[in-house]
């Protein structure tokens, strides 16, 4: 079974139950006030901009959760551009920020099509609906239609006492700002064959001791990834470091020793369901259907500190922005190097060598042990370290005091909340979780950490500022 296919048949119909129930009362929540948090002690009341990107946000992430086929690359990829869209929608009014025209190779947008007289909340709630149904493309009609519900909510709120004139323009400009971008995108020639095609029967894996092989009627998920297009730093421009440790049965080998070390950490986990499964589970996000992807889920740390810590509206855009950035050059540099060490799943030798009864903690969920592509490095790290690096440059330092409530009243997985007093920390403990669902090394996920700071870093000197 292909990865797409990941979930279990005998939890699925529950599964659907409840994202249907989520997906029911989202369009409700959206009339609530502005959501306040507390910073030491005291309230952050969000601006009506920085609310309606925040409301599009969370939409986004119950479009996650129900995309069939596109975690984790096409995810990413879709975010990036999406937050393209809003950044490029408002730029002309934030101070000292510039277009992207000019620094990303064929974006063209016709500047001076903005209209004096635009609502800027009015041309974000239109680009944003144009480009979630654009980027969001494999999802089942019912919940697409939450696209439109928000978007026409959101208008007839925000055309209150506004001219036709300046709701037409308002319009006007958001979608041609969302159709601009999509046309930008669609000149990747590669993303747009590999979205359409995640399974290429073309690809062949090498053979060898040591070396990936995909499951029984599985096939490799995005062998081709490493080509597409990134906004930033690309495939080639990151630094590459080889597995540390060579291929070995010997018993006293580190090679041995580390895939011994997943064995005995996975199986107690499970064993005494202790606080490693929760870990493990809480940071999971691998499954279609009842958790959002490994990119999105740092879309939702996003959101929530921007509640937390009250952003404007430009610091919004330009945290969202980066951050879209990060997750798609992550990916793309991460699945070039997958494809290019192309390192076995340690459950591959586990099952072989050291324990033939193993079971990653995945199984508990889905029918299949592992991702279907190769293990080095761990894309969950390269993530989280992408996103860590975003973070701490966007809020002044690594230190913060924060909770994740992303899978708060959950009970079909362990996702209770989990507290972080440092960016750095959170990225830890989600690289590190995939040594405890027993699908990665620990190598998998230092260098996936090591890269996606390396990602982080390149992204956060994109100077914006067009000086």
């Amino acid at each position: 079974m292909n990865y797409r296919k990941f979930l279990s048949m005998n939890v699925t119909t529950l599964k659907w139950i409840s994202i249907l129930i989520a997906l029911s009362v989202f369009i409700q929540s959206c009339n609530d006030s502005s959501p306040t948090s507390g910073i030491e002690g005291e309230d952050a009341t969000l601006n009506n901009t920085t609310e309606l990107i925040t409301e599009w946000n969370a939409l986004w992430l119950e479009l996650d959760r129900s995309t069939n086929g596109m975690r984790p690359n096409a995810t990413a990829r879709a975010l990036g551009y999406i937050h393209l869209v809003g950044y490029e929608t408002a730029v002309a009014e934030m101070n000292g920020y510039s277009s992207n025209v000019g620094r990303l190779n064929g974006l063209d947008i016709e500047l001076d099509e903005r209209a004096s007289n635009v609502n800027l909340d009015l041309a974000l709630n239109t680009a944003y609906a144009e480009a979630m149904d654009h980027f969001m493309f494999s999802i089942s009609r019912n919940v697409r239609g939450i696209i439109s519900d928000l978007e026409d909510e959101k208008e007839d709120e925000l055309s209150e006492n506004l001219t036709e004139s300046e709701i037409e323009n308002s319009q006007q400009w958001g979608r041609h700002v969302a159709r601009r971008v999509i046309r930008y995108s669609q000149t990747d020639n590669q993303a747009e064959a590999q979205i359409v095609d995640q399974t290429p029967r073309s690809y062949v894996a090498p053979v060898g001791e040591g070396l990936w092989v995909a499951d029984v009627n599985e096939v490799a998920w995005f062998p081709y990834w490493g080509e597409v297009r990134t906004f930033v730093i690309s495939a080639n421009e990151t630094s590459s470091i080889a597995p540390p440790n060579s291929y070995s049965t010997d018993t006293g080998s580190d090679y041995y020793a580390k895939m011994m070390e997943v064995n005995l950490i996975a199986t107690a986990s499970r064993e005494q369901n202790n606080e490693n499964l929760w870990i493990a589970e809480f940071w999971s996000d691998d499954i279609e259907g009842l958790m959002m992807s490994p990119p999105g889920r740092q879309f939702s740390i996003a959101n929530q500190l921007i509640e937390q810590e009250g952003l404007g509206h430009e610091q919004t855009l330009e945290l969202l922005l980066r951050l879209g950035f990060a997750m798609n050059d992550a990916v793309v540099s991460a699945w070039d190097d997958k494809y290019t060490y192309n390192t076995e799943r340690p459950s591959t030798y586990i099952w072989e060598f050291v324990n033939a009864d193993f079971e990653t903690n995945l199984e508990r969920l889905v029918v299949v042990p592992n991702p279907s592509f190769p293990s080095y490095p761990s894309g969950h790290a390269t993530f989280a370290g992408a996103a860590a690096g975003v973070f701490i440059d966007q809020f002044g330092g690594d230190n913060i005091n924060f909770t994740d409530r992303s899978h708060e009243d959950r009970t079909d997985f362990r996702g209770a909340p989990r507290t972080y007093t440092s960016f750095s920390q959170m990225a830890e403990e989600n690289s590190y979780s995939r040594v405890q669902l027993g699908v990665h090394i620990e190598a998998d996920s230092d260098e996936g950490l090591r890269l996606g700071y390396e990602i982080a870093n390149a992204v956060s000197n994109f100077d914006l500022s067009g000086n």
